[in-house]
């Protein structure tokens, strides 16, 4: 094994230099990188300081598509300023590899300019949101507003859960609602009442970790769905809430739900919770549910009480 994955970092290593091949692999060791080096690193060693990658570098990379190149490439310019680069780095954002859209993301909100200004590539991406006929690029266009991390992709994302028509379009929107910290101003209570399951996962996900205020009712509402994922999600998130005014719904999960995943997560809810009321019940889930990790998360769980 470990000669193998030798072999495969070596394989990386080969691929990385055929693709900088000629005047730019050198270019790392021109005076002209040597000062933008020190200019972000300081009078340290330079065989001790990370590269910088160039603009022509960023252009190869962006054209090649080769993700762990694209990484590494747009890694090491985060703050190179390169203007003809972003055009070159903005159709990632829609490409088919996830961490090409989320590098890309990444690079681009770090430009100081060519990218937020009217008609750039930023509102270029809030527009494919919200015109694009293709639902996969609207969907792309969501998680990429989300990585920007730019106040005007709330509006939009919290837009497209209320009317987009397509389940993945509203599902990304969600996911980039946590990412932006914000529950769009009810739009994640919104995709908390979704009919499809991957948008309610979205938003529970969501729910559990931005900081402003959650409509607990609504995570609530969802241990009686009919998707065992999306029932286990709502009692993690009650339980990272420490939602006590649900012990009543969650002790009849833990007591009688059909998915052991369930009842487990319902047990851990209880004993989150500090409600002195379930220990009656966990003890007797501790005796006779049919699942052993079960029995083993009530008795942990009544301990807490």
């Amino acid at each position: 094994m470990r000669t193998k994955m030798i072999g495969y970092a070596f394989a990386g290593i080969l691929a990385s230099a055929a693709l900088f091949a000629g005047n730019d692999a050198k270019s790392d060791n021109t005076e002209e990188s040597t000062k933008g080096t020190r200019a972000v690193y300081g009078n340290i060693a330079i065989d001790q300081a990370e590269s910088l990658s160039t603009g022509d570098q960023i252009l190869k990379a962006a054209a090649a598509g080769t993700p762990s190149v694209v990484w590494e490439t747009l890694e090491r310019g985060e703050r190179v300023e390169c203007l003809n680069c972003i055009s070159a780095v903005e159709p990632l954002l829609f490409d088919l590899n996830p961490t090409n859209r989320e590098i890309a993301a990444w690079w681009l909100r770090r430009r100081i300019f060519g990218v937020f200004g009217p008609g750039e590539a930023y509102e270029r991406t809030i527009q494919t949101l919200k015109n694009d006929s293709n639902p996969t690029k609207r969907a792309y266009a969501a998680s990429a507003l989300g990585e920007f991390l730019a106040a005007p992709g709330i509006d939009a994302c919290a837009e497209a859960i209320q009317n987009d028509s397509d389940a993945g379009v509203r599902a990304a929107a969600a996911s980039a609602l946590g990412r932006l910290n914000s529950d769009g101003n009810g739009a994640l209570t919104k995709a908390l009442s979704d009919g499809d399951g991957k948008v309610k996962l979205a938003a529970l996900k969501s729910a559990s970790i931005i900081n402003t205020s959650v409509d607990v009712a609504s995570v609530a509402r969802l241990v009686d769905d009919g998707n065992a994922v999306v029932r286990r999600r709502a009692l993690e998130v009650l339980d990272t809430y420490r939602a006590k005014d649900s012990v009543s719904a969650v002790l009849r999960l833990a007591k009688t739900d059909a998915d052991a995943d369930v009842r487990l997560a319902a047990c851990h809810a209880l004993g989150s919770f500090g409600d002195a009321s379930a220990r009656a019940t966990l003890e007797s889930i501790a005796q006779n549910d049919a699942n052993g990790l079960v029995r083993d998360q009530a008795r942990i769980a009544a301990r807490r009480l």
